[in-house]
């Protein structure tokens, strides 16, 4: 992606103290027009300088030119493009709000005395669970919200809930999330993320009581799921969304307030030279993954090349940075969740032509049994998976006790 950036009067970058981070009400945008590419024919916007005071980015895409256009989240949801459906695009508008608003909390610095004011600690709620900290439940209480309101979720299940939330008997959806992942990072300026997997409600099952119908809603193999997603709060923050047909990034464009179409259909190579894992644990791995890292990295692997060691210990900004650049990230202990992170993550890593498995064993074909269950998760280029499958013993079978 080429991008121009054009600063008029730098030094007068200056907003008013009580100025708005979105600023959606004061653009008046030029008429929409049709524009072809990927999945056929979208509604977009040309493409306009935004400002703010004398401030004034200009961005041209490649393959965009002066003359293309800049396509929206709700856009590209909408009828004049993937046409996902009237009531899967009330749920985007409503998750897409909830993410811009945990980002300005992350981003917030009054962040930090959050849990001071809140008085939230102690251990999690539950033996699968971790304990919570004071922006996984402000983050959680965001998505909880936007979700109720949209009036298109029948239950949300959340890595910061005990059990299910049984929302409305008019919900079309379920959605299974992972408020704030890496929310142990934020104090460190580390990027964080949001992950959220969606399925259609199990009508066949709504004479059952509220309690058992909810679990066994969310209990749905990700073979069965319609869309996933993941938002990174980082320098820039990117929406990466996947309907069944492709995955798709959008950046957050802070002027408009508008999620923009920047990655298309992006597709991970092949093969990448990186790997991500914590390998300050390399003793504590089985015989088979060690023999791995030490073939790749001397370049002595199918890939005649000496692999790299990328490593932030964020789940969703070790993975996009494997989907864009490829490679596998990974970790080989029972301790990220099947419903909350490998289901939705091994659907995007797949609709971009990649592979998610636990070691073993194909991600999306697996069927949870517990929501809280954790597995070992592989996530990366497709011919890196297999790679490092054939070596066959790779998954972590002693937990030896420590968190990370």
């Amino acid at each position: 992606m080429q991008s121009t950036i054009t600063l008029s009067n730098p030094t007068n970058f200056k907003f008013p103290p009580n100025s708005r981070l979105f600023l959606t009400n004061s653009h008046i945008f030029p008429p929409k027009k049709r524009i072809s590419g990927g999945g056929g024919t979208r509604l977009c916007r040309p493409r306009m300088a935004s400002s703010a005071g004398d401030f004034r980015v200009s961005s041209q895409f490649a393959g965009g030119g002066s003359g293309g256009g800049f396509c929206t989240l709700m856009e590209y949801v909408g009828k004049g493009g993937a046409d996902v459906g009237d009531d899967l695009t009330v749920l985007f508008t409503h998750l897409q709000y909830a993410c811009k608003r945990i980002a300005c909390l992350v981003a917030s610095p009054f962040n930090s005395n959050l849990g001071k004011q809140s008085g939230i600690g102690g251990g999690g709620g539950g033996s699968d669970r971790d304990a919570p900290k004071p922006l996984d439940i402000v983050s959680n209480e965001i998505i909880l919200s936007s979700l109720r309101n949209s009036g298109k979720v029948a239950v949300m299940a959340s890595e910061e809930d005990d059990a299910p939330i049984w929302l409305t008997d008019d919900g079309s959806f379920v959605v299974v999330t992972d408020p704030l992942d890496g929310s142990r990072n934020i104090d460190a300026s580390i990027p964080t993320g949001t992950i959220f997997g969606i399925y259609n409600r199990l009508i066949e099952i709504d004479h059952l009581p509220v309690e058992e119908k909810a679990l066994l809603n969310s209990l749905q193999s990700g073979t069965r799921m319609v869309a996933a997603g993941y938002v990174l709060y980082s320098s820039a923050t990117i929406l990466c969304a996947s309907f069944g047909s492709g995955t798709h990034l959008f950046t957050l464009d802070h002027s408009t307030g508008d999620f923009i179409l920047t990655h298309p259909n992006i597709k991970i190579p092949p093969r990448g030279q990186i790997y991500s894992v914590n390998d300050a644990r390399y003793f504590d791995w089985p015989e088979g993954l060690r023999r791995y890292i030490d073939t790749v990295r001397q370049g002595k692997g199918r890939y005649p090349k000496k692999y790299s060691a990328r490593y932030i210990c964020s789940l969703v900004a070790d993975f996009h940075r494997t989907l864009m650049y490829g490679g596998v990230a990974m970790n080989p202990r029972d301790h990220l969740r099947l419903v909350y992170e490998a289901n939705p993550l091994s659907f995007l890593v797949e609709q971009a032509g990649g592979r998610g498995s636990d070691g073993k064993s194909r991600i999306l074909s697996l069927q949870p049994v517990k929501l809280h269950q954790r597995l070992p998760l592989f996530l990366g280029s497709l011919d890196d998976m297999q790679e490092l499958e054939s070596y066959g013993d790779i998954q972590q079978k002693v937990n030896p006790g420590y968190e990370v």
